[in-house]
């Protein structure tokens, strides 16, 4: 039986490695040392948000990031379903679903008014899946400027 817990120092290796294969599935560039910085950083600060390992014991067979904003239009705090992973065998056992509600249960929590989250045009399972949980599309479009020497 699949548990979410929050993950700590000790994971982040099994969650680098699910990392890779969801962004190698999507085409998206993975440095490994850069995305390690950023798990470690997200893990140690709770104010930053919330990362949680989907685990059968001590095997980590997905993985959710939640993290915090804050939003006039939204009335306050807000947070973004950052990335959400469930490598292939053990898709289809309801883990989406799942942690979708982890997010909202850890938002709440948190006193988190709004929880966004972004899915690729042609995912049509994922956007079905938040669709069911509630999720709806704006009539915008999300646009991003890559900040920094680095990027």
């Amino acid at each position: 039986m699949s548990e979410f817990r929050r993950a700590g120092p000790g994971d982040i290796p099994q969650l680098l490695d699910l990392q890779e294969r969801f962004y190698a599935a999507e085409g998206y560039p993975h440095e490994r040392a850069e995305k390690e910085r950023a798990m470690r950083q997200l893990a140690g600060d709770p104010a930053l948000g919330r990362l949680f390992g989907i685990a059968d014991g001590a095997e980590i067979h997905g993985y959710l990031v939640v993290t915090f904003g804050f939003s006039l239009e939204f009335g306050g705090r807000d947070a973004f379903v950052d990335e959400l992973y469930v490598d292939e065998p053990a898709r289809g056992q309801g883990l989406g679903t799942a942690a979708l509600q982890v997010a909202e249960e850890a938002c709440l929590e948190a006193g988190i008014a709004a929880l966004h989250l972004e899915v690729e045009h042609t995912n049509l399972r994922a956007r079905a899946l938040y669709e069911r949980s509630g999720y709806y599309a704006h009539e915008r479009h999300l646009m991003t400027k890559l900040l920094g020497a680095k990027h």
